[in-house]
């Protein structure tokens, strides 16, 4: 028998010299990525295809199934709330300020879902599929990739209001956009990161006029955008009129996902007031636009690690919610 005291050091040094162990699960709180592997093994790839199709139809469908996501995430979680239409007591929340007139894509997320429903009927979540053509938008368009935490439930009802105050609106101030996040459980990396999606999509005439013409309501222009810039815009901004004229957010490459809005940001040429005040009202905020401008693996890392945070906000798990048949409505 050996000898307890050698049997110790061997113990001892085998501990010591053993390889450090990386190996522990990343805590997603109750979402995991492998949730549909044995439910639903090709529910991913069907997102993806379904995904792809529409996006090369229609590149800026990238930029709204991103939006709808975040548009979902900051009212009562990730739950597809956002997907109900008005019936019953619901009053669907696609009526609110933020997306009367611009939330769209619901068209590609029914295409997703009665694919879904064809390969594993009454499994697969509309807020999942939500989470999912959030990601493989990104990464369609050229940005980065990243496991998905999946498992989420659908809600069984909407909230109007929850929409037309939780979601940060163009012309708010940085610190009430920062607050609006912090409610939500993120913090100012995340929204620094999280609004570099605006390096793909549109924004409508009526989301930066004021910037334009009357900025403080001294009929003066937004002294922190760029004049020629300004000048340009006005073109196809009037004064009154021409509302739902669209522009690119990032017009340097408006259909690609990679940091030149923040470049932008650093030549004052950011579209919306939101955008552009991420460089001109806080120091911290200021210092990672910069970061961001110049490193664009550290923008990608930063992003995708705040789109899984957001995704995991206040999600419904186990037997919260129900999985909708139909994404426009809670089961009958």
């Amino acid at each position: 028998m050996a000898h307890p005291v050698n049997f110790l050091l061997l113990l001892v040094s085998l501990i010591a010299f053993a390889p450090p162990c990386f190996c522990t699960k990343p805590n997603y709180g109750k979402l995991y990525p492998q949730f549909y592997d044995h439910s639903c093994p090709k529910a991913q790839q069907i997102v993806k295809s379904v995904l792809a199709k529409a996006v090369a139809k229609e590149t800026r469908m990238a930029a709204s199934l991103l939006r709808l996501h975040f548009h979902d995430c900051f009212v009562k979680g990730c739950d597809a709330s956002i997907l109900l239409d008005s019936s019953g007591s619901i009053v669907s929340e696609k009526r609110s300020n933020p997306n009367r007139n611009s939330a769209r894509g619901f068209e590609v997320l029914d295409d997703i879902k009665s694919a879904l429903e064809k390969e594993c009927p009454h499994t697969v979540s509309c807020a999942d599929i939500m989470a999912l053509a959030a990601r493989d938008s990104t990464v369609l368009t050229g940005g980065p990739s990243w496991e998905v935490p999946l498992g989420r439930r659908d809600s069984k009802g909407a909230s109007l209001s929850g929409s037309n105050n939780n979601i940060p609106a163009p012309n708010n101030t940085f610190q009430t956009i920062l607050t609006k996040f912090k409610l939500q459980g993120l913090n100012l990396v995340d929204l620094v990161a999280l609004s570099g999606s605006h390096t793909i999509g549109n924004s409508r005439c009526v989301s930066f006029r004021q910037r334009l013409y009357n900025q403080s309501g001294n009929g003066q222009p937004d002294n922190t955008l760029d004049q020629s810039y300004a000048a340009q815009l006005r073109t196809r901004c009037p004064k009154s009129g021409g509302d739902q004229n669209l522009f690119f957010l990032d017009f340097v490459s408006p259909t690609k996902f990679d940091n030149s809005y923040f470049k932008l940001l650093l030549a004052s040429k950011g579209l919306l007031n939101s955008d552009q005040v991420l460089f001109t009202k806080n120091e911290a905020s200021m210092e990672l636009v910069k970061k961001y401008a110049y490193n664009n693996e550290l923008f990608f890392e930063h992003f995708a690690a705040s789109m899984v945070k957001m995704g995991n906000i206040s999600p419904l798990t186990g037997s919260k919610g129900e999985i909708r048949k139909n994404c426009r409505k809670i089961n009958s």
